[in-house]
């Protein structure tokens, strides 16, 4: 059984895959990091967890039968419990149906890193999911903002190009109107310089008449 496979079997029991996942990892987690610092985890009837030195040794190589030097070192070991050891050689039956029990620990019985065990790791998923909660809460609240800004940005926008169409469309109609006033004018001049010229064209008529009216008045004075 891998760490996936473990996920799945007790998925049903703790409410989804999800949570047996993070179940998994913070009690892993919580082993580890105690066992690296030097403490023993230990549940009864099941086993402990604890670190161990290795002294400076020799050792052959398996490939050629060499004599290697190993230096020293810190490595974990596992211990099984009782109840496991019982249950694994056939002494005791496994129960049909439920869980295996486990007896519980006894008060004092428990140093440094064990007490970071089931419930440690229980409360390390809550605290987990209060976070998760804190972050979709917070992101929420950013979108909304966003969404807020983008809504003025673009009633602003809206009232710039009115005001801007407003404008244009005062532009056009005081140009139009000086447009007009021009070609008003403009007709008024022609209309008013053709009258000027006939005038004038006329008034050599009338020195002509006068001129006739003059020589017949002569012609008639001679007879």
């Amino acid at each position: 059984m891998n760490k996936a496979q473990l996920v799945e079997a007790i998925a049903d029991k703790l409410g989804g895959r999800q949570q047996a996942a993070d179940a998994v990892d913070a009690v892993l987690d919580a082993i580890v990091r105690a066992v690296v610092a030097g403490d023993r985890v230990s549940v009864t009837g099941f086993g402990s967890f604890e670190k161990v030195e290795r002294p400076a040794r020799y050792a052959r190589n398996p490939q050629t039968g060499e004599r290697v030097r190993v230096k020293k070192t810190s490595v974990p070991r596992f211990r099984a419990g009782q109840g496991f050891k019982d249950l694994v050689s056939g002494s005791k039956k496994l129960p049909k149906g439920g869980e295996v029990s486990v007896k519980k620990a006894p008060k004092g019985s428990l140093t440094g890193g064990t007490k970071t065990t089931a419930k440690a790791a229980a409360k390390k998923a809550t605290a987990k999911k209060a976070t998760a909660r804190k972050t979709t809460a917070a992101a929420a609240k950013k979108t909304t903002a966003a969404a807020k800004k983008t809504t003025a940005a673009k009633k602003a926008t809206t009232a710039k190009r009115a005001t801007a169409a407003k404008k244009t469309t005062a532009a056009k109609s005081t140009a139009a109107k000086k447009t007009t006033a021009a070609a008003k004018k403009t007709t008024a001049a022609k209309k008013t310089a053709p009258a000027k010229k006939v005038t004038a064209k006329k008034a050599p008529a009338k020195k002509t008449t006068a001129r006739k009216t003059t020589a017949k008045k002569t012609t008639a004075r001679k007879r």
